[in-house]
């Protein structure tokens, strides 16, 4: 590892840290000259108001920050960061693309395409199961990757389908490695991290937030060339997906639902809003692969 990514990395693991405070730091000192293994003391973090007058990191004891770093590969866990040749283009494109990528399992699935984001509600109905057992078997033939958020529901039945079908599938969770939300999907996590991939933004040691599950979904999005709703309701996380699909100029695909059903208030909305109805898996991969298609 160079001396720029060390400290980057470093960079990631202080508490707290933004967006736009890392963003600061960068467009100041783009080679990261300024700091130093020490770190100088300073008790807060950066206020990016301030940034012009100096730039110095948090008080943190340095050599837990290098030990945890260490543990990474102890325990198979990659970090691609924006500025490696492994990150993926499609991120780059987002609003406020992660600046690291934590991954562990096959790491070659960053590079497969066409990739489809697939959400939903976590109180899955018999529909929106049977819905994916119906249209996943075609989109696996044709060797789309599904992209979900290992959450509960829909997430979780969208990439156990896939391992059936002997497809590839990539997690995107909120919180680190290290702490694998919900608990009841642990499992299932383990299995991606041997045989699939699991990512996250943060470090492996960091305790999942509520305002991590919303964010990471622009990153669900980010990886996919378009996005597949399966039951949600008209306040759902999901649409959250769809919208930023939406402003990063990726398809959005709804499944239909009857009017009497709430978790279909969401996906009927977003038809209503512009998004392919689907019905079939031709409907998906007649947008994502461009080609001709026969009954």
């Amino acid at each position: 590892m160079d001396e720029f990514k060390e400290k980057f990395i470093q960079l990631m693991h202080y508490p707290n840290i933004s967006w736009n405070t890392v963003y600061q730091i960068l467009k100041k000192d783009p080679s990261l000259q300024a700091q130093n293994s020490s770190f100088p003391p300073n008790p807060t973090l950066p206020n990016t108001r301030q940034m012009s007058s100096s730039l110095t990191f948090p008080t943190i004891p340095t050599e837990l920050i290098h030990e945890q770093i260490r543990q990474y590969k102890t325990n198979d866990i990659s970090v691609i960061t924006i500025f490696d040749k492994e990150y993926p283009q499609s991120l780059k494109e987002i609003y406020q693309p992660p600046w690291a990528l934590y991954a562990k399992g096959d790491l070659s699935l960053l590079e497969k395409e066409p990739k489809l984001a697939v959400v939903g509600s976590r109180q899955a109905t018999s529909y929106g199961k049977n819905a994916i057992r119906h249209i996943f078997p075609e989109l696996i033939e044709q060797e789309i990757l599904i992209v979900s958020g290992l959450a509960m529901g829909i997430d979780a039945i969208a990439h156990e389908e896939t391992i059936k079908l002997g497809g590839r599938t990539i997690a995107v969770i909120a919180g680190g490695l290290y702490h694998i939300y919900p608990k009841e999907n642990i499992p299932l996590a383990v299995k991606m991290m041997q045989t699939q991939l699991v990512l996250s933004e943060y470090p492996p040691d960091t305790k999942p937030l509520r305002w991590h599950f919303p964010a990471r979904n622009r990153i669900i999005s980010g990886l996919s060339a378009g996005t597949f709703i399966i039951e949600a309701k008209r306040k759902s996380g999901s649409l959250i997906t769809a919208n930023y699909a939406v402003h990063e100029g990726r398809d959005v695909f709804s499944l239909p639902g009857s009017i009497f059903n709430p978790c279909s208030g969401g996906t009927n909305e977003l038809i209503q809003q512009g998004a392919k109805l689907i019905t079939s898996a031709k409907d998906i991969l007649e947008e994502l692969k461009y080609i001709p298609l026969h009954d």
